[in-house]
């Protein structure tokens, strides 16, 4: 399916449904790592430019942690989960104060930070797609995870340039994780944002499994 535009409405909501089981798993699998409750927001599906990525999701200067992984197989996607800068290292710190308690260092090293950082966005992320796989009944492979701290636009602009082979529309399914109930009100604003990027012919693939083509 070439023409992203032809999609309809009933298309369109059977996406917006499966990305919402996808987006449900991902909040378990956090939850259960983080060990707190997560609260998700149903996800939006639109059509967007591949020239206009960078400045549709918030402010393209802005500073951002990202984890990208690929999915090769039947349903071919980029997925990416974004956080503000500030976002991701009040995360990553939670995770690595589970895991080591008092001997973790008062001033976290870049490698462990990202490190952590990639452990989260790969469980949420494998479990997203877990998910939306084992609904139509395929399988994948995951690429190893990629981490990136930079400006939004060039997160965006990586992602565009990789998608304009495609196609001059992608179809994004945008969703956000927010980590609620920890006792540091600094934590309370720790948010999360999945972005799914279907590849054209997985587009394809998905409606008719869901019997909506």
């Amino acid at each position: 399916m070439s023409d992203l535009g032809s999609f309809n409405a009933l298309q369109l909501d059977a996406i917006k449904e499966v990305a919402n089981i996808g987006t449900g798993n991902a909040a378990t699998a956090l939850s259960k790592l983080l060990s707190c409750m997560i609260n998700m927001k149903v996800p939006q599906v639109e059509l967007v430019s591949i020239y206009d990525l960078a400045s549709h999701y918030g402010d393209p200067m802005q500073t951002v942690g990202a984890v990208f992984v690929r999915s090769t197989g039947e349903f071919g996607c980029s997925l990416i989960f974004i956080q503000r800068e500030e976002a991701a290292q009040l995360m990553t710190g939670l995770l690595l104060r589970q895991q080591f308690g008092a001997y973790l260092p008062e001033i976290i090293p870049p490698e462990m930070s990202d490190s952590a950082l990639s452990e989260v966005g790969n469980i949420v992320l494998s479990s997203f797609l877990n998910a939306i796989n084992l609904l139509i009944g395929s399988q994948h492979q995951i690429s190893v995870p990629g981490v990136a701290h930079d400006m939004l636009s060039s997160i965006l602009d990586v992602v565009a340039s990789i998608f304009g082979c495609m196609g001059e529309y992608a179809l994004m399914v945008n969703t956000e994780l927010k980590v609620e109930g920890l006792e540091v009100q600094e934590n309370s604003d720790i948010t999360g944002n999945i972005i799914l990027i279907p590849d054209p012919d997985a587009l394809e693939l998905l409606l008719k499994k869901l019997m909506v083509m």
